[in-house]
Formats: C-alpha cells, sequence, structure tokens
C-alpha cells in the first residue's frame, strides 16, 4: 500500500501536536519530520514542504503564508489551520457539513483552511438559517462562547496547570473585549451576514470542550418563520456522524461546556422558548475546533472514510 507522504508544519504547537499523535498510529500515513535544529530552517523546511503530499500549517498567519509561498509543487495539497487564509476566495473552508458544494470543493481543492474553534459553532448554528431565508443577513447577532483553556496554546496551558498560579485563573475570563477577535472576519464572511456579531468569549477552568451559544429572539427571524423551522432545518442537514442535531442534552436543563472533550464530532442544538430562542453548538476546541477537522479533511483528500483517526 502506498502511503500518504504529510508534513506537520510547526507541529510543536497544541494544534500540531494533536494532528501528530493522531496521524503517527496510522499505517497509511508516513510522516515527514524534521529534527529540532532544522524546524525553523527555511530551506529544510522548503524542501520537506515540496516533498510530501499533504502539508499541515499549524502556525501564525505570518509564517502560514510564509509556507505557503515555498511551495513550488503543483502537486502539494495544504491545509491551513491559521487564520491566514479562511476568507480566501482560492480556498476552499475546511466545514464539510455545511454544503454538498463545500465538500465537493474540499474534495477536489489543493488549498483548504481548517475553520476557527469559536467560528466553528457560530457559522454552524447562523450559516444554514441565512442560507435557507430563516434569519436575514441584515439581523444584528451576539455570540457566547466558553472555551478551554488549551485554545490559548502551550503557554495559557502551562499558566493554568501551574500549581502555584494566580487566582484570576481559577474563574472563567472574558477575553477579546475590544470586539476584535481574529475569529469575526470569517464568521461574517461564510455566513454572508452584513455585520459581525457582538462576540463574547470566555476561557475557564477546563483543559478543552466548548459551548458557543447564539440568541435569538423570534422577532429576528424572516416574517413568518418559527422555532420549529429552524429545528427542521438542523434536522435536515445535521444528521451525520460529525455533526448532528440532538434535542435531549440529558443534564438536567445544566450544559457543560466539556462533555465532547477528546472528541471530534459537534451537537447541535436548539434551546430556550418560542420567543427567545438559544442556538447552540458543543464540541471539543481541539477536536472539531482544530485538529479533528483538519485531519478530516486530510482524509477527504486523501479519498478515504473521513472519520478514519478519529474519535466521535
Amino acid at each position: 500500500m502506498k502511503k500518504t507522504k504529510i508534513f506537520i508544519d510547526g507541529k510543536e504547537g497544541t494544534t500540531g501536536l494533536r494532528i501528530f499523535e493522531r496521524l503517527n498510529i496510522r499505517d497509511d500515513i508516513e510522516l515527514i519530520t524534521l529534527p529540532e535544529e532544522k524546524r525553523k530552517d527555511v530551506v529544510s523546511r522548503k524542501e520537506a514542504l515540496n516533498s510530501c503530499d499533504i502539508a499541515f500549517l499549524c502556525l501564525p498567519d505570518a509564517a502560514a503564508k510564509e509556507s505557503v509561498s515555498l511551495i513550488d509543487n503543483p502537486d502539494v495539497r495544504v491545509i491551513d489551520t491559521s487564520t491566514a487564509h479562511r476568507t480566501e476566495p482560492d480556498w476552499a473552508y475546511g466545514f464539510p457539513e455545511l454544503s454538498s458544494a463545500l465538500l465537493e470543493k474540499i474534495r477536489n481543492s489543493k488549498r483548504v483552511a481548517v475553520p476557527g474553534c469559536h467560528a466553528s459553532g457560530f457559522i454552524a448554528l447562523v450559516y444554514p438559517l441565512v442560507e435557507s431565508g430563516i434569519l436575514p443577513a441584515d439581523t444584528l447577532l451576539t455570540c457566547h462562547s466558553i472555551t478551554g483553556y488549551s485554545g490559548g496554546g502551550k503557554k495559557m496551558i502551562a499558566e493554568y496547570e501551574d500549581g502555584s498560579r494566580s487566582k484570576k485563573y481559577a474563574a472563567p475570563r472574558q477575553y477579546a473585549l475590544t470586539q476584535e477577535h481574529k475569529h469575526l472576519k470569517e464568521m461574517k464572511a461564510i455566513t454572508g451576514i452584513e455585520n459581525a456579531p457582538v462576540f463574547c468569549p470566555i476561557v475557564s477552568d477546563f483543559y478543552s470542550g466548548m459551548a458557543v451559544t447564539v440568541p435569538l429572539f423570534k422577532a429576528n427571524l424572516s416574517e413568518g418563520k418559527t422555532v420549529e423551522d429552524i429545528i427542521n432545518t438542523y434536522k435536515s442537514l445535521y444528521n451525520g456522524i460529525f455533526v448532528r442535531y440532538t434535542e435531549d442534552l440529558g443534564e438536567d436543563a445544566m450544559l457543560n461546556a466539556n462533555a465532547l472533550s477528546v472528541k471530534d464530532c459537534m451537537e447541535i442544538t436548539v434551546q430556550g422558548n418560542d420567543e427567545r430562542i438559544l442556538l447552540i453548538a458543543r464540541y471539543d476546541n481541539l477536536g472539531k475546533g482544530a485538529s479533528g477537522a483538519a485531519v478530516e479533511c486530510m482524509n477527504i483528500l486523501m479519498g478515504v472514510d473521513p472519520a478514519t483517526g478519529l474519535s466521535l
């Protein structure tokens, strides 16, 4: 069996390490790695990037753009986990469950951008409602998101897991207070809404997991549309193993943001009532919100079962 050659540029970061761990145990993958002293060497990286079949970019935006510029082999396919290319029209957006057209674009693309963790939940909730006309594109929205601290990378993980840490890490902390979070651009562009949402992300004292909530009033919906239309739209679209609609959270009216930690799937639910509606997406910020989504996209590019090597 011919193995697919994979190079992870930036495998030392949280997302890169999770991708490496998932692929290192597969027998259909050949991982190209660089020694520690060469991992930032441009010549060595260029050679690795042009020698692989699929390159993962787990880097800051500027470095991800540099990596793309180093690739001159037309057969190399790229999966970028950074923010750099998520709204570029020539790149496929790596959320195949949104539509069959998007799945097909990913399948046939040489360039795939993996969604941001917060953005994944917001887009999963809002995209189908705007697309189906249930929610007008000019609706002013709010997005509340709570995430585990692993989303902050190695530095934040070390801060939270330091036994002598400050008391400030014991309580949930809201951030992006200037309303300039880097995910806002893709949240607006991919859903087709006219205005970026008021975004309230919160990091809390658990390792991984995420719950994204978009609250609505019935008055926000298009004329004649109801909460039942929302539910039926989600049921029709999200009935697979990666993203699924669920009515019963089974948690006594309490929602645990880390219930899907270490999983690579996403749950969509609608709570509230006919007048005040809560759209909720729950998943792992490192799973469907990052490395799990990246591996799913890789599987699609390889032409194998998208669930291969993932925990669903």
